[in-house]
């Protein structure tokens, strides 16, 4: 199997917390696979450390066999939990800028993205819902033509209709052989797309299925079996 993001006892601590310990995770190509667990259970710690912003304090995260670094950056597509476009800047700025910083941004692709949700490319970011400043950062990132997608948190901000369009964008504008890393906790909104499931439980995997073997050998949803591994 070609192995698209590979952890090798992958730990962090943090001064006061021990955010991941030791964690082994292999995903190949072609999947959507749901990172899944409560909130501080080390899903953004494992997403920030694959995209190059921590560094580990043991083991190794691989994205195509490399360590996170410039060419890494090249195929891997990152969503943020948290907003990080300017106010300043309009739609069509924010997209001008991805196709300058990154070879693979299909501008036509974004565009008709952006003309499908009826957003002007000059209305700036300050005057947008917060809504619609997602599904704007999400565009940005769909539009690149990644082999890994990261998308942390990306329905967790906005109202269900929403989250039905974000899903539909991401399964419609991610390539064939690319795989993409859903992080979140809203189990029953994102099941119907998943290929696999990965349960991160206090900085360690509990579980990795695909979302079938979850259905035939536990006879229960995802969303099911989320509630009962992590019932309070």
């Amino acid at each position: 199997m070609s192995l698209l993001l590979e952890c090798r006892l992958l730990t962090k601590r943090y001064p006061l917390r021990l955010a991941l310990n030791q964690v082994n995770l292999q995903l190949g190509k072609g999947k959507i696979v749901g990172l899944l667990g409560p909130n501080g259970s080390g899903k953004t710690t494992l997403i920030k450390l694959a995209n190059g912003l921590l560094t580990p304090s043991g083991g190794h995260v691989l994205v195509n066999g490399q360590e996170p670094g410039v060419e890494t950056k090249k195929v891997l597509a990152y969503l943020p939990e948290r907003s990080y476009l300017p106010e300043w800047m309009t739609a069509g700025q924010a997209l001008d800028y991805f196709y300058d910083f990154y070879e693979n941004f299909n501008m036509a692709k974004a565009e008709d993205m952006l003309a499908r949700l009826g957003i002007d490319k000059k209305d700036r970011i300050k005057t947008m819902s917060k809504g619609t400043r997602e599904k704007v950062q999400l565009i940005l990132v769909m539009s690149r033509e990644a082999d890994l997608y990261l998308l942390d948190e990306p329905i967790g901000g906005v109202d269900p209709a929403a989250r039905d369009y974000i899903l539909n964008t991401i399964i419609n504008n991610y390539r064939e052989n690319a795989t993409v890393v859903i992080s979140t906790h809203l189990i029953q909104d994102i099941e119907k797309v998943l290929d696999e499931v990965v349960f991160l439980n206090r900085g360690e995997i509990s579980l990795h299925m695909t979302v079938d073997q979850v259905r035939e050998e536990r006879g229960m949803s995802v969303d099911a079996l989320f509630r009962e591994v992590f019932k309070c």
